[in-house]
């Protein structure tokens, strides 16, 4: 995977610049049926360290439906924008592109920990990810941003709509028989029904679908192992280590 987005290289560096650029990418959004049932599912994520300087992201690839894992992969650098609600996906689209553009094998279909639409802007970390890799995005975000919503029943697979302006954006779907709910919204490429049965096919034991839990794993262990630590099990031998020059339109 090369599939980069020409903003990337002008990574906005204030609150201003990055409001202006949602309000630029929204209109680029398409909620469309995919082309073919997803063969290959990847999930993301990505964890900073405690001083907020370095950040790291992670891949991981599924066969779906059987939900067999093909390969892993991960990427570290810079963090290149301060949290701030609404913001998380120019803290984290630059190094998450990284790590899926490590994976051998393009995936149908990326599970995001974070929000697709359902974002005051309608550009959360699942949409904007979607645009510039160019490709299907689910949001499984674990708390809700916007929106108003009744808790579904305490069975698993039960959901409501998520209502937002007037405006479906989304579900809240509990995965699990008694557990907290999750958030999803389509990110991009994607429709919102096809997201509820893709999340749904991904979810084994866990609360959250496995590739989503798969690689906030990872992104620990790579965290880990950047400061020293041993926890459990090894990084990917596909990761890549990514200077934040990249994302700010530096040469």
């Amino acid at each position: 995977m090369d599939k980069t987005h020409p903003d990337i290289r002008n990574w906005p560096a204030t609150y201003q610049e990055a409001v202006a650029l949602q309000e630029v990418l929204r209109r680029q959004v398409r909620l469309v049926p995919l082309a073919r049932p997803p063969r290959l599912v990847a999930g993301v994520d990505a964890i900073c360290d405690r001083g907020d300087q370095r950040i790291f992201g992670a891949a991981a690839l599924y066969r779906y439906p059987e939900m067999e894992l093909v390969e892993e992969a991960g990427a570290a650098g810079e963090c290149p924008f301060p949290y701030r609600t609404g913001l998380l996906s120019f803290r984290e689209v630059p190094i998450l592109t990284a790590a899926l553009a490590q994976l051998k094998a393009r995936p149908d279909v990326v599970l995001v920990d974070g929000q697709g639409i359902a974002h005051p802007r309608g550009l959360g970390l699942a949409t904007h990810l979607g645009l510039v890799a160019d490709l299907p995005t689910i949001g499984v975000a674990k708390s809700r941003l916007v929106g108003e919503s009744v808790e579904p029943d305490q069975a698993a697979g039960s959901y409501n709509a998520l209502i937002w302006k007037g405006k479906q954006v989304g579900l809240i779907l509990r995965t699990q028989k008694g557990v907290k709910p999750l958030y999803v919204s389509p990110g991009h490429r994607i429709t919102l029904p096809e997201c509820l049965e893709i999340t749904l096919g991904c979810v084994t034991r866990y609360r959250l679908p496995l590739p989503v839990r798969q690689a906030d794993l990872l992104s620990r262990r790579l965290r880990a192992y950047a400061l020293g630590q041993r926890l459990w099990g090894a990084p990917p031998a596909a990761v890549a280590s990514k200077s934040c020059s990249r994302y700010n339109g530096q040469t």
